[in-house]
């Protein structure tokens, strides 16, 4: 059963929870807000990483990476885009089962019409009261789950 991880909203700030927390994954799906090369870099070094350019993600090191992303794991594929407000296509026509963005900082997991729609929420800076949390997706054929962890920071 592969296991996917959700990190975004990293903002250059790659904490040692998210880490452990994504140590083990078989893909790493980063949504966007990375603010340095160097923290794909170091989730390169854990798993095959699938990132999205966020409106953060500026200068040469980011121009290489795409707005949108599509990933296919088994029978499961999953649209990656940092701003949900700026998702411009209809999922369930396009066949997606799930939609994984970042952006607001703010962790859920909503379905809608047969679409799992995960926001895995800011791992890097806090801002505001918000949580530090992360998400997984575990995929079994054609179905998925979703889970999202807040962090336990040291």
């Amino acid at each position: 059963m592969p296991r996917i991880g959700l990190i975004s909203d990293t903002h250059g700030l790659l904490r040692p929870e998210a880490v452990a927390f994504l140590r083990g994954s078989d893909r790493i799906v980063h949504a966007g807000d990375i603010g340095d090369a160097g923290v794909l870099g170091e989730l390169n070094a854990l798993a095959p990483v699938t990132a999205v350019r966020g409106n953060n993600d500026n200068g040469p090191w980011a121009a290489a990476i795409a707005e949108t992303e599509v990933l296919q794991v088994e029978e499961v594929f999953i649209y990656v885009l940092h701003d949900l407000a700026e998702l411009d296509l209809d999922p369930v026509a396009a066949g997606f089962q799930v939609v994984v963005s970042g952006h607001s900082h703010k962790p859920s997991v909503t379905e809608r019409n047969g679409v799992l729609y995960v926001n895995p929420g800011s791992s890097g800076p806090r801002r505001f009261k918000l949580p530090i949390a992360v998400a997984e997706l575990e995929v079994a054929g054609p179905s998925v789950k979703a889970k999202l962890v807040e962090l336990d920071l040291a």
